[in-house]
C-alpha cells in the first residue's frame, strides 16, 4: 500500500471514529488489514497535521482541523517558491518568491526538525535559527534537494 493510500485510510478512520491513541489507531487499521508499525504511524501522524483535541475527562482524540487539510506541505511549496539559501553561525537565511515566505517558514515549523530552533519570516526572507552551526549545511542541502535545486 503506498503512503497516500495509507494516509487516506487514516483520515478515513478519523472521520469515522474518536481516536484517542496511536495503538487504538493502529488497531482500527489492522481491521482494514492494513499493517502499519508505531515509527511509521508517527511519522503518518506528523505528515498530516493531526492534532490531539482534549476531550471530556481529560482523554483527547485526535484531529485534523479543517483548515489544515488544505495547507500544503513543504514538499509542495519549495519547487515553486525557494530561490536560495545562505547562511553563517547558526542562522540560514532562505530567500522564496515574493509573498512566500511565511507560508514556508510555517511549512518548515511543521516539520519539527530537531536541528532549527524556530523560523522568522518577513515577505520574501526567513531566518532559520539552528541549535547547532554544524548542521547549516546539511539543511541548506535538504531544502536544496526538495525544492529541486540543479547539483543537490
Amino acid at each position: 500500500m503506498s503512503k497516500r493510500d495509507r494516509h487516506a485510510q487514516i483520515l478515513a478512520v478519523l472521520r469515522e471514529k474518536r481516536v484517542t491513541s496511536q495503538e487504538v489507531l493502529r488497531e482500527l487499521l489492522q481491521d482494514r488489514e492494513i499493517e502499519v508499525t508505531q515509527a511509521t504511524l508517527s511519522r503518518d501522524i506528523r505528515e498530516l497535521r493531526l492534532v490531539k483535541i482534549p476531550g471530556a475527562g481529560g482523554i483527547g482524540h485526535y484531529s485534523v482541523p479543517d483548515e489544515w487539510e488544505s495547507t500544503p506541505t513543504l514538499e509542495s511549496l519549495l519547487p515553486t517558491l525557494f530561490h536560495s539559501a545562505d547562511g553563517v553561525g547558526h542562522l540560514l537565511v532562505v530567500h522564496t518568491m515574493k509573498g512566500g515566505a511565511q507560508t514556508v517558514a510555517a511549512a518548515i515549523d511543521w516539520e519539527e526538525w530537531p536541528e532549527v530552533i524556530g523560523t522568522l519570516a518577513g515577505d520574501d526572507t526567513i531566518i532559520i535559527v539552528l541549535r547547532d552551526p554544524d548542521s547549516i549545511a546539511v539543511l541548506r542541502a535538504r531544502l536544496e534537494r526538495m525544492a529541486g535545486v540543479k547539483g543537490v
